[in-house]
């Protein structure tokens, strides 16, 4: 399995919240090679500005685990994530994360690129094309 191949698994979590009129983005989070969570934005359902997909992954990756830290675990996500989501991927002290499109506007590179734990790692640009895409379809479709 490379990073490819969970990427595809995180746009499907995306597709998923774009099917639910939510911003498509999704994320996995692997840890050892096994997918223990995945996750989509779930903001409008939840009436809750926190329901970012990584947040919800983080939640449910942690429950798998039964602590608060995901050491062994490398994220997916979609996009790349914003200062709350890196904040918390941080607090969780995650060792890599993989993310597809940049986010100009939002992401959390702009504000602060020291948001992450030292020790983090960051891969960007994974299916980016793709990522991008899902994106720009999305809210081209809601400007109509």
């Amino acid at each position: 399995m490379d990073d490819n191949y969970y990427m595809q698994m995180a746009l499907e979590q995306a597709r998923m919240a774009g099917e639910r009129n939510e911003i498509p983005i999704g994320a996995v989070v692997v840890c050892k090679g096994r997918v223990i969570a995945r996750a989509h934005n779930l903001t409008e359902t939840l009436n809750d500005p926190t329901a970012h997909a990584e947040m919800q992954a983080i939640t449910a990756a942690t429950e798998y685990l039964g602590g608060k830290y995901l050491a062994d675990c490398t994220l997916y996500v979609t996009v790349e994530p914003c200062p709350m989501c890196a904040a918390a991927l941080s607090w969780a002290q995650i060792p890599r994360i993989v993310y597809g499109a940049d986010d100009p506007r939002r992401g959390y590179s702009l504000f602060s690129p020291s948001l992450l734990h030292p020790r983090t790692k960051v891969t960007k640009g994974v299916l980016a094309s793709e990522c991008s895409t899902l994106m720009t379809d999305f809210f081209k479709a809601r400007r109509k």
